[in-house]
């Protein structure tokens, strides 16, 4: 079992690790699932990624400028049929592909997840690990057969003095 102060080492070393424990009065050790957490059902989008897309009302598709005004029954009704046939179209279309779209989605990205973590991270850190080699070689040479060449060159043009004379 582990203690309090043990859990509160293991938190600042490693916080997704004690995440994952809770301990009770009793020091009890109680596992918590990582993979799941509480949905709320109330604020769908509490990252806001649809808040500008996706908000269509009737009064942004349908509209009509002054004189040209249709009977008020019917722009109510219209309003009605827009609003209720939006909603409840939308419920239906998520009833009926909800659930797949959802299991579309989360084996899209579950590949992409498996492709970044199997295949682009390790390719990336063996061509940083391969370039880091060469890397090495290349200054070596240039430490071997440029700087020599080039501090002689300095030496030899260290004695070059410019003098700048205006002729009239």
């Amino acid at each position: 079992m582990m203690s309090s102060k043990e859990a509160l080492s293991l938190k600042s070393h490693d916080p997704t690790m004690a995440d994952q424990y809770q301990y009770n009065t009793n020091e009890e050790k109680i596992v918590k699932d990582s993979h799941t957490k509480e949905i709320d059902l109330i604020n769908r989008d509490p990252k806001l990624i649809n808040e500008d897309v996706i908000k269509v009302e009737f009064e942004d598709v349908i509209a009509e400028p002054d004189g040209t005004h249709s009977l008020d029954g019917v722009w109510k009704l219209s309003y009605t049929t827009f609003t209720v046939s939006k909603y409840w179209c939308y419920r239906i279309l998520s009833a009926i592909f909800g659930i797949p779209m959802a299991l579309l989605w989360g084996f899209l990205f579950a590949c992409i997840s498996f492709c970044h973590i199997w295949a682009v991270v390790p390719c990336i850190k063996s061509c940083l690990i391969e370039s880091q080699c060469i890397s090495r070689i290349y200054s070596l040479c240039i430490q071997t057969f440029c700087d020599p060449f080039f501090e002689a060159l300095g030496k030899i043009f260290s004695s070059v003095k410019v003098a700048l004379r205006k002729e009239v």
